[in-house]
């Protein structure tokens, strides 16, 4: 896809003054850093692509994909500094990273489905909520806030889809069925070639969107990622 998508992948950072360059030179100007945020993974051109977490108002965001990539999203997240609070209804999905991570004392804690307590987000401290609650999760108690993100998975196109995509400001979605596609792309008016690409995604691929802007992003997860939680998957 051209461009990064500014709506949800690449958070724009400070302004500084402006640097001038001789236009023989510009070809050989080399950025290794993107914007702000989560490594998501790479685009079509192996560029990063930079999921934009930590805001200042609140952000909602719906994956419909894989525990795997939840989890690879997650751990970056605590990487940057975030807290990360996972509400789930299996525990033991999420244990290995729960004791991979210090015992919940380093940034990322598991609770039980209506049990996150107020997480209590600052610029200091950003917070991300990961919903894993299965097909039809409940409303949450805890919300998005200023500093306070809410992921939610679905492991599937559910009937609370609809709703929970109008609420977002961001939603990723991998492999899904043709029929799934299908409808997926009326409700989010998806090009058609994205709805036929939807049902044949590799393991690991997602296509995120926020408004009119579409981007897919390969997740390559680090060595220690893979050792933590094995190879991208769509099914769990």
């Amino acid at each position: 896809m051209r461009g990064r998508l500014r709506g949800g992948l690449g958070l724009l950072g400070p302004r500084h003054g402006r640097h001038t360059l001789p236009a023989e030179q510009v070809d050989a100007l080399a950025l290794p850093i993107g914007d702000d945020g989560v490594v998501a993974g790479v685009d079509a051109e192996g560029r990063p692509a930079v999921l934009g977490l930590n805001r200042p108002t609140p952000y909602d965001v719906v994956l419909i994909g894989s525990l795997w990539t939840a989890q690879v999203l997650a751990l970056r997240a605590a990487a940057t500094g975030a807290r990360v609070a996972v509400e789930t209804g299996r525990p033991q999905a999420w244990m290995q990273m729960v004791h991979a991570m210090g015992g919940g004392h380093n940034g990322l804690a598991v609770h039980e489905v209506g049990r996150v307590p107020p997480q209590g987000a600052s610029a200091g401290t950003p917070v991300l909520v990961v919903r894993d609650c299965g097909m039809r999760p409940p409303r949450g108690r805890v919300v998005s806030g200023p500093w306070q993100s809410v992921l939610t998975l679905l492991p599937y196109l559910s009937p609370v889809a609809p709703r929970l995509i109008r609420q977002a400001r961001l939603v990723g979605v991998q492999r899904i069925s043709p029929d799934e596609a299908a409808e997926l792309g009326r409700a989010m008016a998806l090009p058609r070639a994205d709805v036929e690409s939807l049902p044949t995604l590799a393991d690991g691929v997602t296509l995120w969107c926020a408004d009119r802007d579409r981007q897919y992003v390969m997740t390559q997860p680090t060595d220690a990622e893979t050792g933590l939680l094995g190879n991208p998957r769509r099914m769990d």
